[in-house]
């Protein structure tokens, strides 16, 4: 009996040290923020949001027939993404449903990402690099405070494949002479 409580008592105080390890841990994360959240948004920098979101032409793509009824469509909407493909050399893409994306985001992580990020024509990924900290924080701030909604955008379709439904084709560049 002596020799099995020799070999027992150390696994059953590894056993309360990991218990109680595990229980500090799970109560240290449940009392700090997540990895993901952000602050709340004022309404000043929602505000800013909106507004970069109608003069940086975001809503002309990711916000179906945006472009086509003249800007006039219900906020609810916005951002949503859009089936309808841009199709050129690079294959077709679709126009992300943003509030789905950043859902997925910090907001240091969007901030990043909109200042390294490459994407496919016909997306200018260029303009996002272009922007300041301030206006990619604000249009992140309005986007999250829109809330997620929608579907996500049809996955990409590689050059010579046909795209499900309608596209925008662009021709290809004339040949270099």
């Amino acid at each position: 009996m002596n020799s099995l409580l020799r070999r027992v008592a150390p696994l059953a105080a590894a056993a309360a040290l990991l218990a109680a390890a595990s229980t500090a841990w799970y109560a240290q994360a449940e009392a700090a923020p997540d990895a993901k959240s952000s602050p709340a948004p004022d309404a000043k920098s929602v505000e800013r949001g909106r507004y970069l979101a109608r003069i940086a032409g975001c809503n002309d793509c990711h916000t179906p027939g945006y472009a086509e009824n003249g800007g006039k469509v219900d906020e609810k909407l916005w951002l949503t993404g859009d089936r309808l493909g841009w199709q050129g050399p690079w294959g077709t893409t679709y126009p992300s449903n943003l509030r789905l994306v950043l859902a997925k985001y910090s907001e240091n992580q969007w901030v990043q990402v909109a200042k390294s990020a490459q994407y496919r024509p016909p997306m200018p990924w260029f303009a996002l690099h272009d922007m300041t900290e301030a206006d990619l924080r604000a249009f992140y701030r309005f986007v999250r405070w829109l809330g997620p909604a929608g579907e996500p955008a049809p996955a990409y379709v590689a050059p010579g494949r046909a795209a499900a439904g309608p596209v925008v084709a662009f021709p290809s560049p004339p040949a270099a002479k």
